[in-house]
């Protein structure tokens, strides 16, 4: 997978739905996500991420990629998501790896929320 194709397909699973997590997301996943329980594995994770509203857009930075060998690559980045008047910015890991050709699935993802900026006096 190219990087302009990992990075759309990155994005859509922020602004995308349901459907698309089913498609993209595989069924062994593990995620580590900034609500209770934290850790979720397969269905569960699936189920955390498919019941988020879909943000309006997404903006992925601070984009770094290994292919650390051949069908899997990982990830990590910066996001700043918006929908209407709610923002949201986590660092974030996925691990991507091809079932086959053109096929892929994120079996790990992680998001790690900034921290709001403190202003000094």
């Amino acid at each position: 997978m190219d990087d302009t194709r990992l990075w759309s397909f990155e994005q859509s699973l922020w602004t995308e739905g349901a459907e698309n997590y089913s498609e993209k997301v595989d069924q062994e996943v593990v995620m580590v996500l900034p609500k209770p329980p934290f850790v979720f594995t397969g269905e569960a994770a699936i189920d955390a991420v498919a019941d988020t509203p879909v943000w309006g857009s997404a903006e992925l930075s601070e984009r770094q990629v290994s292919r650390t060998q051949e069908g899997l690559i990982a990830i990590a980045y910066k996001v700043h998501a918006q929908r209407g008047d709610e923002a949201y910015e986590a660092h974030c890991t996925s691990v991507i790896r091809r079932l086959e050709h053109e096929v892929w699935r994120v079996v790990q993802h992680q998001q790690t929320p900034t921290l709001p900026k403190t202003v000094e006096a």
